[in-house]
């Protein structure tokens, strides 16, 4: 295929991609805006949280969105807005909401647990274990859906991280057991 006949393909099809992952990151900002929303009401109910390690690849979708708002800014000046929309997402995701998400607290609060990969409601959480490998790190097993999530806690806080899940226990907000991981035949409180 020639170059005469590649730029035709192109000039059609370039506009259109980046179209479809503006839907897509549409779709990422309104989950992610959702998250900070639920996270500013919550945080006042926060029983232990601490401040979650950065992505490891923070500083490469920072460069990314300045690169997104550098080409954002030449199609605005261009005079091109309306062939912008993939660009702009992609902007708001890396530029605005990713950085601010990194900025939610992880761990327990009145109403669930944020682990690493989200919020989990105690009444959802079916197991737990520990798993310490150089890392303390809490696997949160969901009886509702098939998922596992983790939540790394600080060694300064294992012992206060424990107290909570054995309080939640006796308070009848976590209830082991069920579908999940099963960890054993001991009572719930031993199992935390």
């Amino acid at each position: 295929m020639g170059s005469d006949t590649f730029l035709p393909w192109f000039q059609w099809g370039a506009p259109r991609v980046l179209m479809v992952l503006g839907v897509g990151f549409l779709g990422a900002n309104l989950k992610v805006l959702a998250d900070l929303i639920k996270y500013r009401q919550r945080r006042q109910t926060a029983l232990l949280t601490w401040q979650g390690p950065r992505p490891v690849y923070y500083r490469l979708n920072i460069l990314l969105a300045v690169t997104l708002g550098l080409l954002l800014a030449a199609k605005l000046v261009r005079q091109e807005p309306d062939r912008a929309f993939g660009e702009a997402m992609m902007f708001v995701y890396y530029g605005c909401l990713f950085p601010l998400s990194t900025r939610i607290a992880r761990g327990f609060y009145r109403d669930g647990v944020w682990s690493d990969s989200g919020f989990m409601r105690w009444a959802q959480i079916s197991a737990i274990s520990w798993k310490e490998d150089g890392r303390i790190t809490l696997i949160l097993i969901s009886h509702f859906r098939n998922i596992a999530r983790r939540l790394e806690v600080p060694a300064n806080l294992y012992g206060q991280a424990r107290r909570v899940l054995q309080d939640k226990v006796r308070e009848h907000a976590l209830r082991m057991g069920g579908s999940g991981l099963d960890l054993g035949s001991r009572s719930d409180d031993d199992a935390v």
